[in-house]
């Protein structure tokens, strides 16, 4: 079983390794990563921007490095792609 984890772990994680964050400003998502929490036990991180697909592969492949159990979704009926980040 997952043990808990922070959508603020994962978030500072990703500042540490110089990602840039999303903002939301004007009615939209500035490009960037956004981490939320999705439950006690997963955390969930979506790219705003051009280059979701490459930019959520780069960013499984630190997080997974680091430690991080990582698994790349997509929402529901071609909605946004998503990574769910646990701690094994």
């Amino acid at each position: 079983m997952a043990r808990r984890i922070r959508a603020a772990t994962v978030e500072d994680f990703l500042r540490a390794q110089g990602h840039e964050f999303s903002e939301f400003e004007g009615g939209d998502w500035d490009p960037g990563v956004r981490v939320a929490q999705a439950g006690r036990r997963m955390a969930t991180v979506f790219w705003d921007g051009p280059g979701e697909t490459d930019q959520l592969k780069a960013i499984e492949t630190e997080l997974r490095a680091a430690g991080f159990h990582v698994v790349a979704t997509q929402q529901d009926r071609g909605g946004r792609r998503r990574l769910e980040v646990t701690l094994p």
